[in-house]
């Protein structure tokens, strides 16, 4: 049984930063692709971070390049995302995913959410102005 559980969320001030975490269970963590992605209300769920099982691949949504770091430490089975420079347009609630293998499937990188096979209960992030 997989389970992803994130934590870190909260309210900031625009401009400010937050470091949320998601850490994993019953899997074989060091082997999967895992993302990031959020979903404000009344919006569609986006990919915000990939990060390949060994971390030498990782990609970012243009709207937070730049301003997020994604990483892992395999040996604790733990995902992070650091988020700086907050925006209000930031707000949302972020989820932490994983799928099985590579995260580049049949010369296409994974960025959809049904890409991925697990996902957490997510962490709310709000940026006020």
């Amino acid at each position: 049984q997989v389970q992803l559980v994130e934590s870190g969320g909260g309210s900031v001030q625009a401009g400010g930063s937050l470091r949320l975490s998601c850490a994993a269970s019953g899997v074989t963590y060091f082997t999967f692709c895992m993302a990031w992605f959020r979903q404000a209300p009344g919006e569609a769920r986006e990919a915000v971070a990939v990060i390949s099982s060994g971390s030498t691949t990782t990609y970012y949504a243009d709207s937070v390049k730049g301003r997020f770091t994604v990483s892992r430490d395999n040996a604790k089975n733990m995902l992070y995302l650091q988020m700086n420079s907050l925006k209000p347009q930031d707000t949302a609630m972020y989820y932490c995913s994983a799928a099985r293998g590579a995260c580049a499937v049949n010369g296409r990188r994974r960025w959809r959410h049904d890409d991925f096979d697990y996902w957490g209960q997510g962490t709310q992030v709000t940026v006020s102005s």
